[in-house]
């Protein structure tokens, strides 16, 4: 019997061989890290997982490959990822004492320290997801409570990677400071979600800030992470749509390396951009400000994000002469109830982790004599290489040492920003798990409505409670993620100002909050920014200073579209806005001002009735009028007289009425054209001319066959033929042909206002358009060949032997009627304007002076003031006259061959 069981046993561990031998290979401990942190998981049915970056970086080691690689050790000990990590135990602890949320079960922690580096960040991730400190993550074989969720990595690139692990169990993780936009995307990312706001909300943010204050000219320095470099790509994204260029953009090396840090000092000293936008930890940061300290470059305002904004590592005093002023962009903070207590509530004595210890060591410049701080004893902390360059060995700790009285971000509870995120994300999670558990079956989320054990669920299970999370935090604030796993964003703008002489301090002077798909809220006190400026006002910062209305942009070429200069517009062309790109014309009506920044109307020119010019001419016109009517006054009173009755009476007296006529049209031309001053003006000069030259035609006419008969020795027959009726009736032939020829124009062509706006771009000209230069060709032209014949009838009668030969009197007036009009043509079309009406009037006043000091003065003359010789016997020839003050005109020809005088002067009847 005995041999039969041992038979059955053998028979049992061989069928069992394979699997036991796979279980051992399966739980292997292939390679052990050195991670370190806080473990409580005792006594609780659930355990939350924690990364912090509680050191700034890992020591470099010169691995060998003929050794075991090892996992790196730290250094640097850093304060404030201490108070996120006691943020968490806090909020445990709050969740563990409630009874509202997860009631009967406690949950715990594990928290690592990913030393803010990728390598380690991961170390602990696999070790969360196979329960032990072994590089193979397939299986967990940790028999402790179930890890629910993780909390962390901190930086956006340290939760990137571990994001990418835990995502392909599907295994939920909720970071609190990992703000690259990049996270949002749930094909890569699928189990992440965050309690903070993704880059692509404060990356707009910054670039409104930009905008807002009309910087044009930014420089960009980007830490080399995902989070740098995603969050100057979407700034520049958005500040590119506003027209911001941007002078330099810089990364800040992830490994500390001189060159580079001095290549970006030399290119923020020697660019003209004021304003610089930093995307960075404060950590990756801490070498480009210390670079920065050791310099004289001022005048600079930093713009910067979120992760380095409350940093009292980059807030040190001895930045503030050229951080001072800075703005940067903050999540939301909170006052968390019973905090602060918390935080003094630590003490090396009170546990074993060997962080405490660190932490008090760091915090009071200390040793605490004990074999428990051995992880760190070849660790170069801070403290240590303070006290070597000071000279000054650590003190031993004696433990009695104040927390309340040491001053350091451990301690500091009046920026609770980053606290307040991880905070968050343990009720997140405390919230989905308490979701999960209440869960009444039959009425569950998974396929046939059925729920998960709160003790014994999937990773993907929870997911789904965490994606549907909706509670509302103690200060009111409404906590539920979108489908990206993001949160709404809501930013403080602060500005980093001077405390008591003492210390900087981050003054809210505004927010910008994300308002979803209805846009942003933007806001900002400017009063209360502090600006380290020379004139404490906003910086400029410009590549080209603004082009101001009336000016439009040249763009340079070769260099961004900032940068440009500014032309003034052309003439009839305005820009009325600053930095325009393109100048407007003006309405037709319209001209540019001096300044090219309006348009005003154009001046409408004619030549007015009360400026000096106008007033001149129609004074003129009136007193050559007033002149003529004179001269018919003088013939009327002595119309009986032999020299007013010499040659046709009544031809004189249309003559000076045509020629008041011709004065007169001359205060038509004068004032603002209208539609009937234009008709008329043109048909009355031509009619009075007209009439004028008919009747002076019907005189020569006379006195030319006169001069024939005279030589034929006809000159009683000649008399008999020639009588006034013959010489009034070609005057009327000739004024009948002119209105035939002025009434077809005005029926068929007839002239009308028009504005020129050709000949002078800044001046509207008012003037009469004549229609049809043709029947104005006509009109004048019937007028000139009147002239012509009556210089031609007078010039043959010159030489009439009278003592007042009037065809000598024509002929000059013939002459100057030519010479003022051949002239006038040049003059006229040479002028634009008002002075193109004033030579045609001055043409037509000078024509008509020319008539009546040709043809009338030298009768009044003799009228006047020789009255003696206004006999019948010496006007007609038949007396001799001796008299030598007579005109030069007068003729007396005497035939001293024959003693024969012939008058040729023929009197009315």
């Amino acid at each position: 019997m005995a041999s039969k069981i041992f038979y059955l046993f053998c028979i049992i561990y061989i069928c069992l061989q394979d699997k036991i031998h796979v279980r051992g290979q399966e739980c292997r401990l292939i390679g052990k890290f050195d991670l370190h942190g806080f473990l409580e998981s005792k006594d609780h049915e659930l355990i939350i997982g924690g990364m912090f970056p509680f050191h700034f970086r890992t020591i470099l080691q010169n691995d060998s490959a003929m050794e075991e690689p090892k996992s790196p050790k730290c250094e640097g000990f850093n304060f404030r990822s201490l108070r996120w990590a006691r943020a968490m135990i806090f909020a445990i602890n709050e969740i563990n004492e409630r009874i509202d949320i997860l009631p009967n079960i406690t949950l715990g922690y594990q928290i690592f320290d990913t030393c803010f580096t990728i390598s380690k960040a991961v170390e602990g991730t696999l070790s969360f997801l196979t329960g032990q400190n072994e590089t193979h993550p397939n299986f967990r074989c940790s028999a402790g409570a179930p890890l629910a969720a993780v909390i962390g990595a901190g930086g956006s690139a340290l939760s990137i990677a571990t994001a990418r692990i835990l995502g392909l169990y599907y295994f939920p993780q909720v970071g609190y400071a990992s703000s690259c936009s990049v996270l949002s995307d749930k094909f890569q990312f699928p189990s992440f979600l965050r309690t903070i706001a993704s880059d692509t909300v404060q990356s707009r943010g910054i670039a409104e800030l930009v905008t807002y204050f009309g910087w044009t000219w930014v420089g960009t320095i980007a830490a080399d992470d995902d989070y740098g470099k995603y969050g100057i790509k979407l700034f520049k994204e958005e500040v590119e749509k506003h027209g911001v260029c941007i002078s330099f953009s810089e990364t800040l090396p992830r490994i500390y390396n001189k060159d580079s840090i001095e290549k970006i000092v030399d290119t923020i000293r020697k660019s003209t951009a004021n304003i610089i936008v930093i995307f960075s930890s404060d950590i990756d940061l801490s070498s480009l400000m210390e670079a920065l300290a050791e310099t004289n470059i001022t005048g600079k305002t930093y713009i910067s994000s979120e992760a380095w904004t409350t940093s009292a590592l980059i807030a040190n005093p001895k930045y503030f002469h050229f951080l001072g002023g800075t703005i940067g962009f903050a999540v939301r903070k909170a006052h968390i109830p019973g905090f602060e207590e918390f935080l003094h509530d630590i003490h090396p004595e009170h546990g074993n982790d060997d962080l405490v210890y660190e932490f008090w060591e760091e915090a009071f410049n200390c040793t605490w004599s004990t074999n428990r701080a051995s992880f760190y004893t070849n660790i170069s902390s801070e403290a240590a290489l303070a006290g070597r360059k000071r000279n000054v060995s650590p003190t031993p700790c004696t433990g009695r040492e104040n927390l309340n009285a040491s001053h350091n971000t451990y301690t500091d509870v009046s920026e609770l920003r980053i606290t307040y995120n991880v905070y968050k994300a343990v009720y997140t999670i405390a919230h989905a798990l308490h979701d999960l558990h209440i869960c009444v079956k039959g009425s569950g989320p998974f396929p046939s409505k059925a729920c998960a054990g709160v003790l014994d669920f999937e990773p993907w299970q929870l997911m789904y409670y965490l994606k549907m999370a909706k509670f509302t935090m103690f200060t009111n604030e409404s906590m539920s993620f979108d489908d990206s796993g993001d949160i709404k964003g809501h930013y403080d703008i602060l500005n980093w100002q001077w405390k008591d002489n003492q210390t900087m301090s981050f003054v809210k002077t505004g927010h910008y909050k994300d308002m979803g798909g209805t846009g942003f809220e933007f806001k900002i006190a400017n009063s209360s920014i502090f600006w380290n400026t020379p004139t404490s006002m906003p910086p400029r910062s410009v590549c080209s200073e603004s082009c101001i209305p009336g000016t439009r942009k040249g763009i340079r070429q070769g260099e961004p579209v900032c940068c440009f200069d500014c032309i003034q517009c052309a003439e009839g062309e305005i820009t009325n806005e600053t930095d325009a790109r393109e100048c407007i014309s003006c309405p037709s009506d319209f001209w540019s001002n001096s300044h090219r920044n309006e348009c005003v109307l154009k001046e409408v020119e004619f030549l007015a009735t009360d400026e000096a010019l106008g007033i001149t001419l129609i004074f003129l016109s009136v007193f050559g009028a007033s002149l003529v009517i004179a001269f018919n006054i003088v013939y009327i009173m002595y119309r009986e007289t032999a020299l007013v009755k010499a040659n046709s009476r009544s031809l004189s007296y249309l003559i000076q009425f045509s020629l008041v006529c011709t004065f007169m049209t001359s205060v038509l031309f004068v004032g603002k054209p209208e539609e009937w001053s234009c008709m008329a003006r043109q048909i009355t000069l031509a009619l009075g001319f007209s009439l004028c030259l008919s009747c002076i035609l019907g005189k020569t006419i006379v006195l030319m066959l006169r001069k024939k008969s005279a030589k034929s020795k006809l000159a009683e027959r000649g008399h008999e033929a020639m009588k006034p009726v013959y010489q009034i009736i070609v005057a009327v032939i000739g004024l009948t042909i002119q209105a035939g020829i002025c009434t077809a124009y005005l029926i068929l062509f007839p002239p009308w206002v028009y504005k020129n706006m050709e000949s002078q771009n800044v001046k509207i000209i008012l003037e009469c358009n004549e229609g049809s230069i043709e029947f104005l060709c006509a009109m004048f032209g019937f007028d000139v060949f009147l002239a012509i014949l009556s210089f031609i009838t007078a010039f043959i009668a010159r030489k009439l032997p009278d003592n007042f030969n009037e065809a000598k009197f024509i002929t000059f007036g013939m002459l100057v009627f030519f010479i003022v009009w051949i002239s006038f043509v040049p003059a006229y079309l040479s002028t634009r304007g008002k002075f193109k009406v004033a030579v045609e009037i001055f043409a037509i006043l000078a024509s008509s002076f020319g008539l009546l000091g040709c043809f009338f003065v030298p009768k009044g003359y003799i009228i006047l003031l020789k009255p003696e010789r206004n006999t019948e016997e010496i006007v007609g020839g038949r007396a001799a006259t001796n008299d030598k003050s007579a005109p030069a005109t007068s003729a007396s020809i005497t035939s001293e061959i024959n003693n024969t005088t012939v008058s040729t002067v023929v009197l009315d009847d």
